[in-house]
Order: C-alpha cells, then structure tokens, then sequence
C-alpha cells in the first residue's frame, strides 16, 4: 500500500485514525545501523511497524525486525516516545493515519540480512553515512536520539 508522510505541513489531510507503531534501533558490534530502504515511500528508515493483537510492544520491535530485514533482536531498551500530530500518513486506501510510536533499542542476536515485501534494501550503514540518505525527518529524529542518547526516554511531541 503507498503512502505519503505529511510532517508540520499545514495542507496535510486530517487524521482519521491512530495506530501504535514501534521501531528499533540496533547497531551491531561495528557501530553499524540496521536500516531498510522502505517499499511504500522509497525512503530509508530503522525497521517498524504496528503492534498487532496479542502483543506486547517489545514482541512487536523484534517481528517487525525479523520480518522487514531477517534478523533477529533482542530489546535493551526504549529511546523515545513520539506522538506529534502535526505527523500524519497518508495511504491510497484513504485512512489518514497519526502515529504514536515507540523507538527501542535493541541488539542483533542472529539472523541474516534479506529484503521483504516491506524493504526493498537492507544493510548495515555506518553513522556517518546516515545524512546521504534520503530519510524522514521523524526517523532524523529517532535517530539523532539514538546516537546522542544519555541513558534518557526521550518524550517527543
């Protein structure tokens, strides 16, 4: 399904639903970012998605790990929480969606890199090549939080 991400865009449709979605951050022993490259808007982005029933958030990071780019995690933590409604998602079925998400942290634990219906690429990317990617701004977000984290949650609206 596309989507188009609407960010502090004053013409950006209303929303009409609400979903929890989460994402990880994980960095192998090199320092390395797991990252995707995303089927729907073409952007890269750390592997997320939305909790389903039956599970609990950390479950949802580490299917959504597995599922997106073959690699199995384990959650160490949680970097931020993010709910700004000025972030709204478009898809071509007509559900508007604002987003509340949890970014954790976690580690690799196994696995081997593949692609997905949902990740057109799947790599490990080193920090300083993050700004020549074409990301979201919200995932910036996410990121720049990761990599300077203190120890904190961050609570971002």
């Amino acid at each position: 399904m596309a989507r188009v991400d609407y960010y502090n865009d004053p013409n950006a449709p209303k929303a009409n639903s609400i979903a929890v979605a989460v994402s990880a951050f994980i960095q192998d022993d090199e320092g390395r970012i797991l990252m995707i490259r995303r089927t729907d808007n073409d952007l890269y982005s750390i592997p997320g998605g939305q909790l389903e029933l039956g599970e609990t958030l950390a479950q949802a990071a580490v299917r959504e790990v597995r599922e997106e780019t073959g690699i199995e995690c384990e959650v160490t933590g949680v970097i931020g929480l993010y709910s700004n409604p000025n972030h709204v998602i478009a898809y071509d079925d007509g559900e508007v969606r604002q987003e509340f998400s949890i970014c954790f942290r976690a580690r690799p634990v196994g696995g081997s890199i593949r692609t997905s219906s949902e990740s057109k690429e799947v790599g490990w990317i080193e920090p300083l090549g993050i700004p020549k990617l074409k990301i979201h701004p919200a995932i910036m977000l996410r990121l720049e939080h990761a990599l300077g984290d203190k120890g904190q949650c961050i609570y971002y609206t």
